[in-house]
């Protein structure tokens, strides 16, 4: 705790240095009763996570965010304390990192997913949410042998899925290695202890060959004029690790156990001690990669070259600027470490363009998990160089077609393409794209989007999600219609109207946790499927019964019922109700069903399910006059050859006959026609028919009747 202190006082001055020290005395009050599971004071936790962003330079800001950052989630401390003590600023960083302790989840499962999509969505703000996050996750780690061995593997494996790769795509290259070797420690103890054990019993051989190479180079910088430094780098046990794994080597069989790293001042000067370099040591065919002319998608640039010394020791030599070293290992947070000395503050939106991009489609996700399992996707798809024909560099995942490409340039360009060019010529949209491949794309203005059938072929999880995203678009104002009569008729069947439980407020309340900008979007989400209407009835109705003081009476919606409704002849005294299989209305044939401890069912005499039944346990059945103003349920199926036009005209015929919409379901058949099936309540038989009407003269549909069963 005092080495935080040491650091504040070293590194920051004026009011950062008091908004830091009066930090520390808030989280250290605020955690002064609590203990962590080695037994330790909690606050030992907030300082380490400060120390470690302090030594990647970070502002006072994010120093601040991370000496408070378990406030909220764990002491007394509110938003509003955070506020007035340190400002919106600080306030955003603290409760980005906060979890969702505050809602209910169906499983443990969910509830990681909604929290990862919330820091996402942190992040996208602001990007220093998810560099706290990681340096609390780095401690964590750090201190993992204290937990069940159960809870060790957990977080280990989260944390390899999830942090590391991100550490990776930021360039925070310090964190992501130490966060792989210690994942490593707990998800394989007995190859960790095999490669700490083996590695350092020939460390003195290892660095005696080091030097002779530094030596060598340094040699060659001197007789060339080039002033720079050399250093060896032994590489971390995850990447060996993974290397034995996936290429099947013996440890052995791996001869950059170290590699060799040179900083020059310009990048003339790499390429030259590059010639050098290769002109000394014969390279290794194929093992020579230019990161310089082609930086990775978190920028990292240097050149990699393996060469084979004259004794026959192949090693590694890595050559970069200073400028690319500090970006290699500080990634993003060199953006505020030397800030002072960069000119080029673009590099910050180059970093974080993939965030925003993934946080500009996620309301195209069914929910949190597929969202966090494509972010998944796409910080694990390995890399394919391309290029544009104006030569820049597009990396994209590995097995990727011209549709990929065409949706990695821009949304519209995929959305209008119609053909592309490899290597100048012309080839099918479902081709297989190779490194280095030069991609045109052909694109027409006529062109009406793109096809479904791309989502069979594509890989990359950003061109899915646009693709996806453009047919929600496409259909959004029906999406609209159809989920605000959904989400009224579940607020009715539940006994509640939903203009009173849809406030500002309860919006506003439970748009945190669904990620909605506003009401329409959220009727969109429901009409096309993203979300049910019963998810989003229990959120609102559960904020309804805290926040209203006294208790309402909400008429419910009567549904149909038996008591004077119908008469059934020859019965008195029995509970009465309706089939769900054949939804009877007002108007049609109708039987009775004598049932064993249900009483009488009512259905259609066209029932399928009346037709093999027993004669005697059916009775004559008529429709009560003074009851044809009440509302039935009735189920139809429609075929279309799109499911949006089907979506359409259901959802513009319902709202022309002012009818409630109470569910609906589609799919395709193996013809890849749309069918989709719904359930309306009508005011009598005559509605059936003046629907399907209404449904049947769509665009694009096939056929549309009244399900029987």
């Amino acid at each position: 705790m005092e080495a935080i202190l040491m650091k504040i006082y070293e590194y920051y001055v004026g009011e950062d240095r008091d908004m830091l020290l009066r930090a520390y005395d808030f989280a250290k009050n605020a955690h002064s009763n609590q203990k962590r599971a080695s037994g330790e004071p909690y606050f030992i936790h907030p300082c380490a996570v400060a120390e470690i962003l302090v030594d990647l330079g970070l502002d006072a800001e994010t120093i601040a965010g991370a000496l408070l950052h378990d406030v909220i989630e764990d002491t007394s401390a509110t938003e509003d304390d955070i506020r007035t003590e340190f400002g919106e600023g600080v306030l955003t960083l603290v409760s980005g990192v906060t979890k969702l302790d505050k809602f209910v989840f169906k499983s443990q499962e969910e509830e990681e997913a909604e929290n990862f999509r919330k820091i996402f969505i942190a992040m996208a703000k602001d990007i220093r949410v998810i560099i706290i996050k990681l340096a609390d996750r780095l401690h964590n780690m750090r201190s993992l042998n204290y937990l069940s061995p159960e809870r060790q593997k957990k977080m280990a494996k989260e944390t390899l899925d999830i942090y590391a790769p991100i550490a990776g795509r930021l360039g925070i290259s310090q964190i992501k290695c130490e966060l792989e070797d210690l994942c490593l420690k707990y998800l394989d103890p007995a190859a960790f202890e095999f490669l700490v054990e083996n590695i350092h019993q020939k460390l003195e051989e290892r660095n005696r060959f080091v030097d002779f190479v530094v030596e060598e180079i340094n040699a060659i910088l001197t007789e060339s004029n080039i002033h720079g430094e050399v250093f060896g780098r032994p590489k971390h046990f995850y990447s060996i690790y993974k290397k034995m794994k996936d290429k099947e080597k013996t440890l052995e069989q791996i001869y950059d156990l170290t590699a060799v790293r040179v900083i020059v001042g310009t990048v003339d000067e790499c390429y030259e001690v590059l010639g050098k370099i290769h002109k000394r040591w014969k390279p290794v065919p194929g093992r020579i990669k230019d990161y310089i002319a082609t930086p990775k998608p978190n920028l990292y640039q240097s050149l990699h070259t393996t060469v084979v010394t004259n004794f026959g020791q192949p090693f590694e030599i890595q050559i970069r600027t200073e400028e690319m070293h500090r970006t290699a290992e500080y990634g993003i947070a060199a953006h505020w470490k030397y800030k002072e000395q960069r000119t080029e503050e673009t590099t910050l939106d180059q970093r974080i363009a993939w965030i925003r991009e993934m946080m500009e489609l996620q309301g195209g996700f069914k929910d949190s998990k597929e969202f966090m399992n494509t972010v998944k996707e796409e910080l694990y798809s390995s890399e394919l160089l391309v290029f544009t024909p104006q030569s820049k560099v597009i990396s994209l995942p590995a097995g990727a077609t011209p549709v990929d490409f065409a949706y990695a340039i821009h949304s519209e360009v995929g959305n209008h393409c119609t053909g592309a060019k490899v290597n100048g010529k012309i080839v099918p949209l479902n081709s297989e794209l190779s490194l280095g491949d030069v991609v045109e794309i052909i694109t027409s203005p006529q062109s009406k989007g793109p096809s479904r059938d791309w989502l069979k072929f594509i890989k990359s999880p950003s061109a899915r999600a646009k693709i996806k995203s453009f047919y929600k678009k496409q259909t959004k104002e029906e999406n609209i219609k159809l989920g605000r009569a959904m989400l009224e008729d579940t607020a009715k069947r539940k006994g509640y109207a939903l203009n009173e439980i849809l406030t500002a407020e309860s919006f506003s309340k439970i748009s945190e946790k669904l990620a909605f900008d506003s009401q329409d979007e959220m009727f969109a989400a429901i009409g096309y499927g993203a979300i049910s209407s019963t998810q989003v009835f229990f959120k609102l109705v559960d904020y309804f019964r805290k926040e209203v003081p006294r208790p309402v009476e909400l008429r419910p919606f009567k549904e149909h019922n038996a008591k004077g409704a119908v008469t059934i002849k020859g019965m008195a005294g029995l509970l009465v109700s309706f089939a769900g299989c054949c939804s009877p209305v007002p108007g049609d044939d109708i039987v009775g069903f004598v049932t064993r401890g249900r009483g009488v069912v009512v259905h259609r005499r066209d029932c399928p399910n009346m037709k093999n039944v027993e004669p005697e346990r059916l009775q004559p059945a008529e429709w009560t006059a003074q009851e044809s103003t009440s509302r039935f349920k009735a189920a139809f199926v429609v075929h279309s050859e799109d499911q949006s036009a089907a979506l359409a005209a259901i959802s513009q015929s319902i709202a022309d006959m002012k009818l409630s919409l109470a569910s609906i379901n589609g799919r395709y058949d193996k013809h890849n026609d749309a069918i989709v099936e719904f359930t309306v309540s009508l005011n009598s038989v005559q509605d059936v028919e003046v629907l399907i009407g209404k449904i049947k003269a769509g665009e694009k549909v096939i056929d549309a009747r009244r399900l029987s069963s």
